[in-house]
């Protein structure tokens, strides 16, 4: 069993805080889109108010990449959402970090160093490996608790993620325990439910299909975007040379048979689009599946109005909806129709819940809310959704103090 933060003794208590505020940077080196951080002000908050000693872990981007930068300005920006001085720290796990946390007084929060700006931090480890780690027993000796409240980031098992719950007491914070609360009792929702598959990521779709639907939890799977170009493909349909040449070069070609091999087993559940948008002389233009190939050069960007009907049609009697990618290029303007209409229809269901990742981000930039819960992790929820074991949950289920 996983103890929460109402089985924390907080006051007084040097606490180190794992989260994932991995956030698009500005072209100033600001902070693009804060809303990750925004998740973690309540277990901070909390934490704050209660008089504990925080000490902030997380991580910023990939090695090599633009937004591989310091957590000095999501500190700046912590300050702000919490309305109390958040201290940045220049370092990790060195002495320098040591002595800052030590100086922490009751109520007080620092954020540490981005802990990718340490080697080992991006290499996969089992627990007990990584709490051998320099990160984890460079720190673990000035804190007396440990919280993950990482949820988008446990499906990985890195040493900040895995590692401090082998050495000091672990717990999850409050965005944590949302989530195991929401996605692990999936099958406790109300039926009919169904399942919306779009976006690119076609192997981690047809994993969740395939699961989902082996298990009956699934009444109904709704495919769009690249996933729904590549059931269509696996269906018979010639959907021209742009697009086959997109799923090609994507490596997903041999996704084409692991689709097909899914609609014989399971057919009669899974809908595919029944038409699709392409830009036509500088326009929209929507072409039924019997109407495809489209012309040279003309990939499908979205689905059409007969797709987002025969949808809205199997939406409206469902009682449980769970929606994971867009439905076409929603980034620009003419073909963000489809995955707008398509999650508002799903806000008027009963219990509608959002994958995170991409697809949060989407709706952010679209403007549509109102959905029941929305995840903060997108490969995280995805491997809760095929009943997939997550590292950095099963660290904090496997306490050594048990």
């Amino acid at each position: 069993m996983i103890e929460t933060l109402d089985d924390l003794d907080v006051e007084g208590t040097t606490v180190g805080v794992r989260v994932d505020v991995n956030s698009p940077i500005a072209d100033d080196g600001g902070l693009d889109d804060d809303a990750r951080l925004r998740a973690h002000v309540d277990t901070l908050a909390e934490l704050t108010d209660r008089g504990g000693r925080v000490a902030v872990l997380a991580h910023q981007g990939r090695p090599g990449g633009d937004e591989f930068v310091s957590l000095e300005p999501h500190a700046a920006r912590l300050a702000e959402l919490l309305d109390q001085p958040v201290e940045y720290v220049d370092a990790t796990f060195s002495e320098t970090a040591r002595d800052a946390v030590r100086s922490l007084d009751d109520g007080e929060c620092l954020v540490l160093e981005n802990t990718r700006f340490y080697s080992e931090e991006y290499m996969e480890f089992d627990p007990d490996r990584a709490a051998r780690t320099h990160l984890v027993t460079g720190l673990a000796p000035v804190l007396d608790a440990y919280v993950n409240d990482a949820f988008a980031a446990a499906h990985r098992s890195q040493p900040s993620l895995v590692g401090f719950p082998q050495i000091v007491p672990g717990y999850a914070g409050r965005v944590m325990e949302a989530e195991l609360d929401v996605l692990g009792s999936i099958e406790e929702t109300g039926s009919p439910r169904v399942y919306v598959v779009g976006g690119a990521k076609v192997s981690d779709s047809i994993d969740v299909a395939w699961s989902v639907l082996e298990k009956g939890l699934a009444d109904h799977v709704l495919t769009a975007g690249v996933v729904g170009n590549v059931f269509l493909i696996a269906d018979g349909v010639d959907l021209g040379d742009a697009s086959s040449d997109f799923i090609y070069d994507q490596g997903y070609w041999d996704e084409i048979d692991r689709a097909a091999d899914l609609l014989d087993a399971y057919g009669d559940q899974i809908a595919l689009p029944r038409d699709v948008a392409v830009e036509r002389d500088g326009d929209r233009y929507e072409l039924g599946v019997n109407a495809l190939p489209p012309r040279n050069e003309e990939a499908a960007m979205d689905v059409g109005e007969s797709t987002l009907e025969y949808y809205g049609r199997i939406l409206a009697d469902a009682e449980t909806v769970i929606l994971n990618g867009p439905a076409g290029v929603f980034e620009e303007d003419a073909f963000e129709r489809g995955t707008r209409e398509l999650y508002e229809t799903a806000t008027d269901v009963p219990t509608s819940i959002v994958g995170g990742g991409d697809t949060a981000s989407a709706l952010r930039r679209l403007g549509v809310d109102g959905f029941s819960h929305v995840s903060t992790g997108g490969g995280a929820a995805l491997r809760m959704l095929t009943a997939e074991p997550l590292p950095a949950v099963t660290a904090l289920e496997d306490d050594p103090r048990d």
